[in-house]
């Protein structure tokens, strides 16, 4: 064998241990990268899911505010309603009361 092949030989021996252990501490590197990052996942969900809550929460309350204010005003205005149908109805029937009254009364 020539030296050239020699030194090629003993590089290369030398080498192969060197390049598995890059190999293997690239997969150990890999496993520990997707830890992290499924803990980052985990985190970003848990974030999101307790923003979801609150803002749900508060959207719920909001209408439920509304909604009471609403059933309130409506309220109102069905009772101002009542109360003027109620006056018309009383006035209507105190005129034809009235007519009545007269009618009978010129009959006699």
């Amino acid at each position: 064998m020539n030296k050239f092949a020699a030194c090629m030989l003993a590089a290369t021996l030398i080498a192969a241990p060197v390049v598995a252990q890059t190999a293997n501490q690239d997969a150990k590197n890999a496993g520990h990268e997707t830890a992290a990052a499924t803990k980052d996942t985990g985190r970003a969900v848990k974030k999101g899911t307790k923003t979801t809550y609150r803002k749900s929460k508060r959207g719920t309350k909001k209408a439920a505010n509304v909604t009471e204010e609403k059933t309130k005003e409506g309220w109102d205005a069905t009772k101002h309603g009542t109360e003027k149908a109620a006056k018309a109805t009383a006035h209507g029937t105190e005129k034809a009361y009235d007519k009545t009254k007269d009618a009978v009364t010129d009959k006699h």
